[in-house]
């Protein structure tokens, strides 16, 4: 039976840069992984071009700041970006504190922390899929789904959550914490597209534009976003939606039901455009709206206004009808009814619980020598390359803490 001092399960962001501090002080480290692979999750981030950190982010961008602290305190964006220099990666950040590499490929963050574990001599086993972790005689078992076993001192447990499941995140990880003793939160997708209840997506299908969204529940706005909106098939998409996404999902599972806002119109004020239609009422109705929302948008505001011919004079409707078509310019209401899956997911909200961790070390307060890192924890944060550090950072508390004496 292979032993080390310090198995990691996953080779993922967090595995990865576990394995390299622990080697650095000296550990004798092994990590498994189920894919073919080292870093197939991070080939996908930022669209190809992999949004590694983000330079201006702060533990208040997390679901839990106060847990986050402690880690970034130790290992936060400034050192993240050192770490990464010294291995080669030139930081390009955009704007909000977007960070990548100036190749803009992901797979530069892959070569140079692969490099930089062979260069350490880690020992990687792909194709490791653990099925079984057990504690027995202050060691642990790991066994593999092809019946190998390794015995190991200490083990982190990098296994991320449920998002990406082709990446080789299905949730396993859970499972191996929970036969340990640890207990989970509630399990969602995060920054993920939101499904609408409307009977116009199948035409608003594949509209973009720049708006604001609110997410609210009881008539009051619970997070609101600025930027690009695209209708789907099915609902709604874009950066913002992504923002909004955990917060709804967060809700619906509480039972609550959510309202999605879109403001169509953001650089007028109410009353430019109750002049832009008191100058129109000779024109179609429908081509007063033309140059001020997108085309393919003014069917569907008209009929939610209650005007079945779009062709009508402006002098022709009512004024109660002009000032709900003006309503919904600035307050056009959707209900939420979910979201996509963990398959379209970027990023899995909840996990093991924070309480059940030192935020200082990232072990296991109930079983010793054990650790977490990365997604697994019930930690994740804002869409822009904040997920990403909290495996940097989480990931360098595991790796430096179990590679200590003891």
């Amino acid at each position: 039976m292979k032993q080390s001092d310090i198995f990691i399960i996953g080779g993922g962001a967090s595995g990865m840069i576990a394995a390299i501090i622990a080697k650095q002080n000296h550990a004798n480290v092994t990590i498994l992984e189920r894919n073919p692979k080292v870093g197939k999750k991070i080939l996908a981030t930022g669209n190809g071009r992999c949004n590694y950190t983000n330079a201006l982010a702060q533990t208040l961008h997390y679901n839990h700041p106060e847990f986050v602290e402690k880690a970034f305190s130790q290992f936060g964006p400034t050192e993240t970006l050192r770490f990464f220099e010294n291995l080669g990666i030139v930081p390009k950040i955009e704007e909000q504190g977007k960070t990548y590499p100036l190749s803009e490929q992901a797979s530069s963050i892959v070569d140079v922390l692969l490099y930089e574990l062979e260069r350490l001599n880690v020992e990687i086993i792909v194709e490791a899929f653990v099925i079984q972790l057990i504690r027995k005689h202050q060691k642990f078992i790991i066994i593999l789904s092809d019946g190998t076993q390794y015995e190991a001192s200490k083990v982190i447990l990098c296994t991320g959550g449920k998002a990406m499941p082709l990446s080789g995140s299905d949730g396993m990880g859970y499972e191996l914490a929970r036969k340990l003793g640890h207990q989970l939160t509630v399990i969602f997708p995060s920054l993920v597209k939101l499904t609408l209840q409307s009977p116009y997506l199948k035409h608003l299908e594949g509209v973009k534009f720049p708006g604001r969204v609110e997410l609210l529940y009881n008539n009051e706005t619970i997070q609101s976003e600025f930027g690009d909106i695209l209708f789907t098939k099915y609902g709604i998409s874009g950066p913002t939606i992504l923002q909004l996404s955990r917060k709804a999902n967060e809700s619906m599972a509480l039972n609550k039901t959510v309202i999605i806002k879109v403001v169509l119109v953001t650089q007028l004020q109410r009353m430019d455009v109750v002049r832009r239609f008191q100058n129109a009422i000779d024109r179609p109705v429908d081509f007063s709206l033309i140059g001020l929302i997108h085309k393919k948008i003014i069917p569907a505001i008209l009929k939610e206004a209650g005007i079945d011919k779009n062709h009508r004079l402006v002098s022709e409707i009512s004024q109660t009808k002009i000032d709900k078509i003006i309503e919904l310019l600035f307050d056009w209401r959707f209900t939420v009814t979910g979201s996509k899956s963990f398959e379209d997911a970027q990023v899995t909200a909840g996990g093991i619980k924070i309480e059940e961790i030192n935020p200082e070390t990232m072990e296991s307060k109930l079983v010793k020598n054990l650790y977490f890192a990365g997604e697994i924890i019930d930690i994740d944060g804002l869409c822009g390359g904040y997920n990403l550090q909290w495996a940097w950072s989480s990931g360098y508390l595991a790796g430096l803490n179990a590679s200590q004496e003891g």
